[in-house]
């Protein structure tokens, strides 16, 4: 799609990367597309390792083919939602590929929501059918859901169908605690059931690539209120094809990534699941982070890719045991969703000898925007080049329009076919983020004269820990459900460990009383386990509030961070 021109102003491609072109031509397709032809391509190499079980790619396209075809069956037409409430698992990539194939539209839901947030996202996505696992964890929730939601079906798929022997076996009678009780529902359905059209083959349907979404992917945007970014069939595929561009080496077909971080998650759902689907790469997926778990994968299984957030590499820099682990295989990590601290950059190369890329990226733009090249200068510090295709500007932060020079700190903004369409049903929001054809991402950056871009400062108030986006609106609006309490700020504060941890500062109602656990108790059928704050003060004075009276959430981190210096 040659939406951009050759420019020499651009102070990047004077040091692009030799071997790659930064304005090579993307044309519109689906990711659907894609998938179809490694299937047909690589149908006898595997895909898929989940524990220990295995799937080839002409198996998994046979799964979707099937699934796609019950979806039809049970209704589904081009441009509904299916929601997808899963943990990394060949059920989601079955799920997320059949749905493409049909034209509907992928609203990804993370596993570990509480009760009322997937009620709202539910609401606000128009989600009418979800798919989830027999797990009490996911499926004591969904099935609220077709109560107290518009959502219409449930759609269950057995935990221990994709598991290997004798994995399956035990787990059903050991672990049988875990699994949820499914009383009779006309409105549920079983996922085994809904794919076993093996025979039958789905309806096609017409998508055009450029117009036509196919994942709803929720984000705190540059205002920290959770929307849908709308993501077309064009940014997932343009934004897959420029990844893949960046890995001039790859080796179609014979190398393996690994999966730790959720596919739910728009920079797992692109740099492992839907690169690895482009590339036939085997995926070996993992349900959750686990360190002891990992490091076993690594050194058992040889993977090649290793996507993480720092936090993870920072906890491998970190494991006492480490040494007993055989990391060799590793070629390359990247680094994305939070900031990556020099040190643990080199600390980890150092001792793994694999080389770490560490890029940037959001939801609105499908989500990778730079990264630092494989082969030629990796600058620490600094999350890279902009990917083909993609223009990377600094405006200036008042004015919202001013390009600003090399050197000089702005407001980051994109362009390029991996740009979200806008927010879902939120005309306002989108207006505000896309102006005159650039993405606003609220971030403060500085380029230099190679073009090679350094995140400075945030705009937004949203945290980053451990990888995941936590807004300190929705964990405030939570707290103060509890009737105890009278003002209440949230933010996050710096940890070496986790990038960041929420941090809650409370003044109570006068003669009420609540303790940090109490609260937390409180909590946890509220907001999820990552949004919990890890600490909490409580004040006797008022909260400070700016000129207008607004609590000022600057003034008490502020406040926080000189008690430090002390």
């Amino acid at each position: 799609m040659g939406i951009l021109m050759h420019d020499m102003s651009y102070p990047w491609l004077a040091s692009y990367p030799e071997n790659i072109l930064w304005d090579q031509p993307i044309e519109p397709r689906s990711m659907n597309n894609v998938f179809e032809e490694t299937v047909l391509k690589f149908g006898t190499r595997p895909a898929f390792d989940f524990l220990g079980k295995k799937w080839s790619w002409a198996q998994m396209g046979g799964q979707v083919k099937a699934f796609a075809a019950g979806l039809q069956k049970l209704g589904v037409r081009k441009g509904d939602k299916v929601g997808l409430f899963l943990p990394n698992s060949p059920t989601y990539l079955i799920a997320y590929y059949a749905a493409l194939k049909i034209g509907a539209v992928v609203v990804n839901f993370n596993p570990l929501y509480a009760e009322r947030e997937l009620q709202h996202q539910i609401e606000d996505s128009e989600t009418d059918i979800l798919i989830t696992f027999d797990l009490s964890i996911t499926y004591d929730k969904a099935i609220k859901m077709l109560h107290n939601t518009r959502l219409e079906r449930l759609i269950i798929a057995r935990f221990a169908d994709i598991l290997p022997f004798p994995k399956n076996i035990l787990f059903s009678l050991f672990k049988s605690g875990e699994i949820a009780k499914i009383e009779p529902d006309k409105r549920i359905f079983s996922f085994r059931d809904v794919a076993s059209s093996q025979n039958i083959a789905p309806e096609p349907v017409e998508i055009n690539p450029v117009e036509d979404l196919a994942v709803l992917q929720y984000t705190g945007g540059t205002t920290g209120v959770p929307k849908g970014a709308m993501l077309t069939h064009m940014n997932i595929y343009a934004n897959t094809l420029q990844s893949l561009y960046w890995f001039t080496d790859v080796k179609p077909g014979e190398q393996k990534m690994l999966g730790v971080l959720p596919f739910f998650h728009v920079f797992a759902m692109t740099t492992i699941m839907n690169f690895s689907v482009m590339a036939g790469f085997e995926i070996i997926a993992m349900p959750r982070f686990d360190l002891k778990d990992t490091l076993e994968a690594i050194s058992r299984k040889r993977p090649h890719f290793f996507p993480a957030v720092p936090a993870i590499y920072n906890a491998i820099n970190n494991h006492t045991g480490r040494e007993r682990y055989d990391l060799s295989s590793l070629e390359y990590c990247i680094s994305g969703g939070a900031p990556l601290p020099v040190e643990v950059k080199k600390t980890f190369e150092a001792g793994t000898g694999c080389i770490v890329i560490e890029g940037y990226g959001l939801s609105e733009s499908s989500p990778v925007v730079t990264a630092n090249p494989v082969h030629g200068d990796n600058v620490a510090g600094s999350i890279g080049l902009p990917l083909p295709q993609t223009i990377v500007e600094i405006v200036d932060i008042q004015d919202k329009t001013t390009l600003l020079p090399p050197g000089e700190r702005g407001e980051l903004c994109i362009r390029g076919p991996q740009v979200m369409k806008g927010y879902w049903n939120k005309p306002e929001a989108t207006a505000e983020t896309i102006r005159e054809g650039r993405l606003h991402t609220g971030d403060i950056a500085v380029m230099d004269e190679r073009g090679y871009v350094f995140i400075v400062d945030r705009l937004k108030d949203m945290i980053i820990t451990n990888g995941y986006n936590v807004y300190p609106r929705n964990v405030e609006e939570a707290i103060y459900l509890h009737p105890n309490v009278e003002e209440c700020i949230v933010a996050g504060l710096p940890d070496t460990q986790r990038g960041e941890i929420v941090k809650a500062w409370i003044k109570l109602k006068e003669d009420r009383e609540l303790t940090g656990q109490d609260l937390k108790t409180f909590l946890q059928d509220k907001i999820s386990p990552m949004e919990i704050p890890k600490r909490i003060e409580f004040r006797n004075e008022p909260l400070p509030k700016t000129m207008i009276g607004k609590l000022s959430r600057k003034d008490v981190v502020a406040q926080e961070l000189e008690k430090k210096q002390d």
